[in-house]
Formats: C-alpha cells, structure tokens, sequence
C-alpha cells in the first residue's frame, strides 16, 4: 500500500506527524506494507514552487493508493492572486481525482457530550454521516469573476449541477444509507433556484432504485435550523457542495470541537484523500496544543475505504474511545477534572492503546 502524505500548512504538519505514527505502530503489530511518498499543496507549495497545487504533487497522488492530508491555508496567502491561494490547491487537487463524494462523520462519544455547546440530551448519542458533493456547485461553476458596471464592481459566480452529477453522489448516499438506519435526508432550496429543483427531481428518481431507504426532503435554511434543534433525527444527510460546506462544519460543533471529526473524499473507484475537517489553524501552529484526533480518524476511514482493511479502522477507532475513557484531552476537548495532554502526547497515547488492544 502506498500512502500519499501532504502535511500542508499550519497545524497539518503536527497532526499528519501523529497519523503517521498511529499507522506506523499498526505497520509494526501487524507486519503492513506500507510506503510513504511526501507531496507539498497549499502555502507550502506556494512558497517553495509557486504555485499552490505542483505537477509533482499530482503525480505523487496519482501513484498512490490514498492521500492523507493535514491543512491547507492561513492569511499569509490572503493577498494572493485567486489562482495562487492555497484553496485552489486543494479544490484543484479534488477535481483532479475526479472526488466527487465527501464523507464526514459527526458522533458524538459519551465522554464528550458535556463539551458540546448544546445541552448533552440534545447531543448524546447523535451519530449521523454527512455526504456532500465536493467537485460541482457554485465552487467550480462557470462563468465566475468580477467585472466592472459603469462605476462599481460586480461579483458574479454560476450554480450549476448536471443530472449525471446529482445522480452520482445520490447513489452514493442511498448505498451508505443502507449500511446505516436506512435514512437520507436531501438537502436543497429548491423554492428558489432551478439548480435545487433538478438536485430534489433527480434524488427523488435515484431513490426510487432503493425502496429499502426512506427518502424525505428539507430545505437548507430548515436543515440548518434542526441540526441545532434535534439533530439526531438525521442519519444520512445528503447536501450540494456549497450547502454541505456550511452544514458540515455546523454539525462539527454538536461533538465539542471540529477537531474530532475526519473525513473521507472519493471518486467512483473508492480512491480517497483523507483529511479533518478543521483548517489550519495558523494562530496555534507549532504550540503542540492542536488536537490530532481528526486526523487520526481520517486514517481509520483511509483503512476502511481506500485500503480494504476495515479492522485496521476498527482498531484505529477503539483506540480512540480507550484513550477518551481513560480521561485524555486536548486543549480543545478540555474540562475541569480531565487530564490535559499535547498534540505528541495524545498521538502516543493512542498507540500505545493499539498495542496494548493488540
């Protein structure tokens, strides 16, 4: 197996370190083959090539079996030119692998439900997969720019999906769905834009293949609403690139901090690139306070999705729970009578609750 490592910037270098280690210990029990190739994307490839996405950092993905990628970004690049920022990299490095499927995961642990900013009844027990179209939308939609009317300036981009596009990342839900409760919840604003009306007529068609899943429909605005009302009503939720960009990070914050939560993006052969859904987070980079448990968990759904060993995943995730029950925390997971650790610290402790689970 070969794995694709890109650090990127901030605190992406601390974390992937962490991952690292984590896989490394389970190379070691286990006796898996497994090499890393190391590629540059964001800031860092910016500031060492030029441009934010290198030619060599494509092939190296290329020739991979999965990527696994820390952060990208920081307001260092801020007064780039579009085309320069490291957002770019990673949008194009997504088009690119053709990831149209965006897999984020929001649980909640019993020992963290009282670090949620909602009441812990509201939260306990919530488990829930978002799955958001990553390479369509509004994002990469043209035609898109800023162009001059008469004496001010005009901001324009274009919301576009195709049926193909829709029906790809349905199928994709609908077959998640029936690994889980059975559930999709389609989000769209379909009484007001075109493109949601087609986004809620082709998932309507696509569901109709599944009568094993119940379907329903919501708006965003109501679905944004909800997810801090009731948000274990949801099991599989279903989202545009844009609104799931929203959502996502919305629903992040029900666990107590998006610091825990990875997540998975394929394209139709199940290669991935793996990533937490936090960013880079300049302003705490080097302190060794960042927690790397997002990323360690993006590495179990590495091993569960792109690299066929879902009990490598499974031992991943208990080793995470271990360490949790044992009372170990991050800064941003911390509470009064918990035993505040380092990002090294609680990547070694995780190891060592592999091996010992081994």
């Amino acid at each position: 197996m070969k794995i694709c490592v890109i650090p990127g910037d901030g605190i992406g270098v601390e974390i992937c370190a962490e991952a690292v280690r984590v896989i490394d210990a389970l190379k070691d029990i286990h006796g898996l083959k497994i090499e890393y190739e190391y590629g540059l994307l964001g800031g860092a490839a910016y500031d060492q090539t030029g441009r934010p996405l290198p030619v060599e950092t494509l092939r190296l993905a290329d020739e991979a079996d999965a990527i696994l990628l820390g952060a990208v970004g920081g307001p260092k690049w801020d007064k780039l030119p579009a085309e320069s920022r490291p957002e770019r990299g990673l949008l194009g490095i997504r088009k690119y692998l053709g990831l149209n499927a965006n897999l984020r995961p929001i649980k909640v642990y019993p020992e963290l439900a009282n670090a949620s900013t909602l009441r812990p009844e509201v939260v306990s027990g919530l488990d829930m997969m978002i799955v958001r179209e990553l390479t369509g939308d509004i994002y990469f939609g043209q035609p898109r720019g800023i162009r001059t009317s008469g004496f001010e300036r005009v901001g324009y981009n274009t919301m576009e999906y195709s049926e193909s596009e829709i029906a790809l990342i349905a199928e994709m839900a609908f077959r998640i769905a029936r690994q889980r409760s059975g559930k999709v919840m389609s989000v769209d604003k379909m009484n007001v834009l075109e493109c949601m009306q087609l986004w809620r007529d082709v998932v309507t068609k696509v569901g109709e293949r599944f009568p094993d899943v119940t379907l329903d429909h919501m708006l965003v605005d109501n679905a944004a609403m909800q997810l801090v009302k009731n948000p274990k009503q949801f099991d599989v939720l279903l989202t545009g690139n844009m609104f799931g960009d929203i959502l996502s990070d919305e629903a992040a914050m029900l666990t107590g901090s998006i610091g825990m939560l990875p997540s998975a993006s394929l394209n139709v052969e199940d290669k991935g690139m793996y990533e937490p859904c936090h960013g880079s987070a300049p302003d705490i980079a080097g302190q060794g306070v960042a927690n790397p448990l997002g990323m360690i968990l993006s590495a179990a759904m590495m091993f569960r999705y792109s690299l066929g060993r879902p009990d490598m995943a499974d031992a991943i995730e208990s080793a995470v729970q271990t360490v949790l029950t044992n009372g170990a925390r991050t800064r941003d997971i911390f509470q009064a009578g918990d035993r505040l650790v380092s990002t090294s610290e609680m990547g070694g402790l995780v190891e060592a609750a592999l091996r010992r689970l081994s």
